[in-house]
């Protein structure tokens, strides 16, 4: 029997409206992810580019993770924001501790986790600024994660699959040789236009964000679905030749109460 472990689940606030769906990162995944900027109150659109999503997010701003559920069972979704777990705050890796998402449920993740009642802000800030440096771990700054397990169930017999020998391992070596040129040209390509990351992610002001403990058993070691976004400043995405369409953020409606909490003061 495996060992179960402590997750988070996220709790669903009473009364709470959801905003619109993100289009999806990866079509063929069990959650989605975007990016919200929670000043502008937009989903951030992702772009691609040299094998890789990209987003582009302003420099203050906080944001949030916004994962959305869209298996019809419950996953662990294991969070990495600049390399760190989100909840932990260790080197990430998918065998730690995530997000347990109910089918369908979608969650805003909106900093790192402090406690069962309180996160510190997601805040894009410089990379020297970013948490991940302030640890001493600025290697994987600019890149969010996400590593997804589905719930163990009951086992049940499968008919045995068909097994098919290729008729010329020829055609499959000449498309593993190709698939090994297209990664190393992307590869080249990505160095060629690298720029020098723009934003990290900052350890913010704290705010309430309720949880609680659940159990979770992984159906498997490894991960069923693995996916990041990389962002960095507007400039620098266009540098890397992307165009973007600012048109594209969703429309930010009015809203009576836009602040839930007392901001603190202006420092003299």
């Amino acid at each position: 029997m495996k060992r179960l472990l402590p997750l988070l689940l996220i709790l669903p606030l009473a009364g709470f409206r959801p905003a619109p769906l993100p289009p999806p990162v990866a079509p063929d995944g069990p959650v989605r992810m975007s990016l919200v900027d929670r000043d502008r109150g937009t989903e951030l659109r992702s772009y691609p580019a040299d094998g890789q999503r990209w987003v582009a997010g302003e420099r203050g701003h906080r944001y949030a993770v916004r994962l959305y559920n869209d298996s019809p069972r419950r996953v662990l979704v294991v969070l990495s924001v600049d390399g760190i777990n989100a909840i932990s705050g260790e080197d990430a890796t998918p065998s730690q501790t995530g997000y347990v998402l109910n089918p369908g449920q979608s969650a805003d993740i909106t900093g790192w986790r402090k406690s069962q009642d309180e996160v510190a802000q997601f805040v894009f800030s410089s990379p020297g600024g970013s948490y991940a440096s302030s640890t001493g771990r600025p290697d994987n700054v600019g890149v969010i994660g996400i590593a997804v397990f589905n719930e163990r169930t009951v086992w049940r017999p499968e008919p045995r699959p068909i097994l098919r020998r290729p008729a010329s391992p020829a055609p499959m070596a000449e498309a593993s040789a190709a698939s090994a040129d297209a990664r190393a040209s992307r590869a080249e390509g990505y160095a060629a236009k690298s720029q020098a990351p723009a934003l990290g992610t900052g350890h913010g002001d704290r705010e309430t964000s309720q949880v609680r403990d659940t159990a979770f058993e992984r159906a498997s070691r490894d991960p069923a679905y693995v996916t990041e976004l990389r962002y960095d400043s507007a400039r620098n995405l266009r540098a890397r030749g992307i165009v973007l369409d600012t048109r594209s953020r969703l429309p930010r409606e009015p809203q009576a109460f836009p602040n839930r909490y007392v901001p603190d003061p202006p420092a003299r």
